[in-house]
């Protein structure tokens, strides 16, 4: 493998297959990739020239070095109808219809997490044509204190009755049960997920791919705008988390502060790492879906010089022993079988596995435009700081997403 900081240039042979990916070395994902690269060059031999990017360096620069000859012959690239839709709306990424096809990489992938894959002409995911193909994916979920829990004499909550409970318990013992933070996501997914216990697969289409309207006054709303604000008043949420970020609340929960949070699967092997108390995980108790979605993707400039190299390197890349590699190291495969999975990477998994079973991975509140990601974080802080009621939330979000939404399909 040739490392490589500089452009390959437009010459590069046909032997060589041009990579940029912005993983870190020792992340789960550049684990595993590192030694998918060196099975390809042993099975193939041809030569990996690996182009060190960093995430920055894609998102900024991808339109135009796509559509000159310095195009790689691979690329990792952002998922979303921001990014990897609008460059296949330009022509800039090859239709993978029939490399999937001959690969069977659509059986390996769970409908959900398919549909970050595949765009239409308007570059709209969740429908068209196959432009990447996803490696791993990620998802929200419960992490709990056992400690905390057991010194409470606490068991893990089953239904959102339950969860309610478990809750009050704390707060009836002088502690704050969540680790929140309205500054950044974390709240906007929780507001999100309780929306999605009252919802289903339709309401989620409609939210996230814009197949019907979406009324901000509805139930799936009402419920989690009103829960929010219900919680806060009982003490389940602080109103100091409309200050926090993300970084805050993960590690409060790290230093045991809080017994619960509810966040990414991207924070699994810093608590392993970097927490003394003994804690766990599960679903969102009463949900059938969860927010979430595949990751980045393996994309293929239309101008790459070595498709062909490009489709056995992405298939290397689902097989069981690579994606068995991304379990085991702190991530979440779409394809591994689960008998090749450490037993301290099982629960994280299986959480998983049992969303994309059961059609659960929901994608993110902020993914229907460009500026709803800020506008719900300002309308949940107004919230937590009692300045605007759960209706007025509702009806100046509902706004704002429309607005947003109005301005991509017209």
């Amino acid at each position: 493998m040739a490392l490589s900081g500089c452009s390959a240039g437009a010459s590069h042979d046909e032997d060589t297959l041009v990579l940029w990916h912005y993983e870190n070395a020792d992340s789960a994902m550049g684990i595993a990739w590192d030694e998918a690269i060196k099975i390809f060059e042993e099975e193939t031999g041809a030569t990996v020239e690996f182009e060190e990017k960093s995430f920055e360096q894609i998102r900024s620069t991808a339109s135009q070095v796509l559509n000159s000859d310095e195009a790689p012959d691979i690329l990792e690239y952002n998922k979303g109808n921001a990014t990897a839709g609008l460059l296949s709306s330009q022509g800039l990424l090859t239709n993978l219809d029939e490399p999937v096809k001959k690969y069977g990489w659509d059986e390996k992938l769970a409908p959900s997490l398919q549909t970050t894959a595949m765009y239409d002409e308007d570059g709209v995911m969740g429908s068209g044509s196959w432009y990447g193909v996803p490696n791993y994916g990620e998802y929200v979920e419960v992490y709990y204190n056992k400690d905390m829990f057991a010194d409470a004499g606490l068991e893990v909550p089953t239904t959102r009755e339950e969860f309610e409970s478990v809750m009050q318990a704390f707060v009836d013992q002088g502690i704050t049960p969540l680790s929140e933070a309205a500054a950044e996501y974390p709240l906007g997914q929780l507001w999100y997920q309780l929306a999605l216990t009252k919802a289903d697969r339709d309401w989620v289409d409609a939210y996230q791919l814009y197949t019907d309207d979406v009324d901000f006054g509805g139930p799936e709303i009402s419920y989690a705008t009103e829960t929010i604000a219900d919680w806060t008043d009982k003490g389940y949420i602080s109103k100091d988390s409309t200050g926090l970020k993300a970084e805050d609340a993960g590690t409060a929960f790290i230093g045991g502060d809080y017994p619960i949070f509810f966040s990414g699967s991207w924070w699994y092997n810093r608590f392993n790492t970097e927490m003394d108390a003994d804690w766990g995980t599960f679903l969102f108790p009463g949900a059938e879906m969860s927010p979430g979605s595949a990751g980045n993707m393996w994309s293929v400039p239309e101008k790459a010089q070595n498709k062909d190299l490009a489709y056995t390197f992405i298939d290397i890349t689902m097989r069981p022993e690579i994606q068995a590699l991304i379990g085991n190291n702190g991530g979440v495969p779409v394809a591994a079988d689960e008998a090749d999975i450490d037993p301290e990477s099982k629960e994280l998994i299986a959480n998983f596995n049992t969303l994309t079973e059961r059609d659960g991975i929901a994608f993110y509140p902020d993914w229907p435009t460009a500026t709803f990601y800020d506008e719900l974080n300002a309308g949940l802080q107004e919230l937590l700081n009692g300045t605007k009621s759960p209706a007025d939330v509702q009806e100046q979000l509902g706004e704002q997403y429309q607005a947003g939404v109005d301005d991509i399909v017209g």
